[in-house]
């Protein structure tokens, strides 16, 4: 399974900075790409980062690109996404997801999440406001 590391409510104010990580148990993340993906108020749920398993790969949506960061450490089974520049529309749940390598790309996985993940965190809520 796939749990965010972040406990609490995340608040943080326009313009300001936030990093999300997810750690897997029972699975290894070597064999998966990931990604990270969003619902935000009254928006269709969307992938805005995603990253193959050896690193070399990534996605990023225009909304994000230049803003957000993902990255993923295979030793520790964990990966994160380190966002700035963050707007009020984008108050929203975030989910991390691992999908197989052989059943998908990073940018199928991000451009069409609608088939599903092997795994999916529950969600962390993300809160930009003043």
């Amino acid at each position: 399974q796939l749990k965010h590391v972040e406990s609490g409510e995340n608040l943080v104010q326009p313009g300001g900075s936030l990093r999300l990580s997810c750690a897997a148990s029972v699975f290894t993340l070597d064999y998966y790409t990931v990604g990270w993906f969003r619902q935000a108020r009254g928006k269709e749920f969307e992938g805005i980062a995603c990253i193959n398993s050896g690193k070399d790969t990534v996605y990023y949506a225009d909304s994000v690109k230049g803003r957000f960061t993902t990255t993923r450490d295979n030793d520790k089974n964990t990966m994160s996404l380190q966002m700035s520049g963050l707007m009020p529309n984008e108050t929203g749940v975030y989910y991390c997801a691992a999908t197989h390598t052989h059943l998908t790309t990073v940018q199928k996985m991000c451009l069409d999440p609608s088939p599903g993940f092997n795994y999916r965190s529950q969600g962390t809520q993300v809160t930009v406001s003043s």
